[in-house]
């Protein structure tokens, strides 16, 4: 049975204390170290590279919305998983757009956390719903919700096979697609959705309902 690697970052003894003790009871889960400050967690990343970090950056002096860049600078493949108490919505869009994967706050049950854990380490996105009601704010607020999508049915299959964290080389081998005519799909979707981003991308297919909250 494969088991996900994780680093615990969060500056608070007991946040920590409680989510490895969580962990502990879950057998594909093992916490391989953790981390009260930024250099802390830089040097355990170099000694264990984990598929997933849980990190709480809003803890001034500790870490920080720069936090997600190094972890993406000494790890590229890592996933990181925020828990944070943090709720101003240009926050959570920032740290997002940074490279985080998934979003929980720290009022989030075990259930939420366990599914956030494994969604993030299979690449996939994962918002509890009230950050995710305060990013479909954001970004649609200005939106005429009435209004169908404008997409055709094969882009619809391509967008929510984006949503479940596939790249353009595992959407073409689903879809009998060339990698190719995949990037030029995906570049008319962004261009008539005037969205810059996959995580914007992400968040238009599950407020139209193309995809579950993931």
């Amino acid at each position: 049975m494969q088991t996900i690697s994780i680093i615990l970052a969060d500056a608070q003894y007991l946040t920590r204390l409680g989510l490895r003790q969580l962990f502990e009871s879950i057998a594909t889960f093992r916490v391989v170290s953790e981390a009260g400050n930024e250099e802390e967690l830089v040097m355990q990343l170099q000694r264990h590279q984990p598929q997933v970090v849980i990190l709480d950056y809003n803890q001034p002096g500790c870490f920080s919305r720069q936090t997600v860049e190094e972890i993406k600078r000494v790890a590229p493949a890592v996933k990181v998983l925020v828990i944070s108490e943090d709720d101003e919505k240009s926050a959570i869009y920032e740290v997002l757009e940074r490279g985080v994967s998934s979003f929980l706050t720290k009022t989030c049950g075990e259930e939420e956390i366990i599914d956030a854990v494994n969604a993030t380490a299979r690449g996939q996105k994962f918002f509890c719903t009230k950050v995710l009601d305060y990013l479909l704010e954001k970004s649609f607020a200005k939106e005429d919700n009435c209004a169908p999508t404008p997409l055709t049915p094969r882009e619809i299959e391509i967008v929510q096979l984006v949503a479940k964290g596939l790249i353009a080389k595992e959407i073409a081998d689903v879809l009998n697609l060339s990698p190719h005519t995949v990037y030029t799909h995906r570049k008319k979707i962004m261009k008539k959705l005037k969205l810059s981003t996959s995580s914007e991308l992400v968040l238009y297919a599950v407020h139209k309902g193309i995809v579950e909250n993931l």
